[in-house]
């Protein structure tokens, strides 16, 4: 599969989230990477296609939220390292510094993550999307640590209108204990 353009939709319903995930598969010719309840009670849905199927999807999804939306976008060359890191599934790198950010929304994080990703040398490690997090998400990535710091403030700004960002760091030589609890 390749997932150059992504869209997502999130939602404070897990019905209308589930009807939206109906409409944007049948809005467009786009995949459905992601349909599933998170916390609290919110249904996140991301889609894959070409850009024009992928922003006609997104739109057909906004239409059905109606007042559940809580936040949307549309990517249209995706980094390579996000899905991965979103369903859980990135190799295992050599970890050296260590850049969380944490967002309030799945969407905003996964936005961060992507221009996290797009503007220096580093590896996303995970992108954690409201389960057991009361509806914030995370990403965590690795790299030297003038590249993880230069993409955390990339990510930070990346989530522009979207946010907010509740928190950023970058932790230069994260000690044995954290770096075996990431892997």
């Amino acid at each position: 599969m390749n997932l150059r353009t992504i869209g997502c939709v999130e939602l404070n319903s897990v019905a209308q989230g589930m009807q939206a995930a109906d409409a944007m598969v049948k809005a467009a010719e786009v995949e459905l990477v992601v349909a599933r309840p998170t916390c609290p009670g919110r249904y996140l849905v991301i889609v894959t296609g070409d850009t024009g199927a992928v922003k006609s999807s997104v739109e057909a999804g906004r239409a059905i939220s109606q007042d559940m939306l809580v936040d949307w976008f549309t990517i249209p060359s995706v980094h390579p390292d996000v899905i991965p890191a979103l369903n859980g599934t990135s190799p295992a790198s050599d970890i050296d510094a260590l850049g969380i950010i944490e967002t309030c929304t799945a969407a905003s994080c996964i936005l961060a993550a992507d221009a996290a990703a797009k503007s220096g040398l580093v590896s996303l490690l995970e992108i954690r999307v409201a389960a057991g997090l009361a509806g914030k998400a995370f990403v965590v990535m690795t790299g030297d640590v003038a590249s993880v710091k230069s993409s955390v403030e990339a990510g930070v700004a990346g989530v522009g209108d979207a946010g907010p960002v509740l928190s950023h760091v970058v932790i230069p030589s994260p000690s044995a204990g954290l770096k075996a609890q990431l892997r």
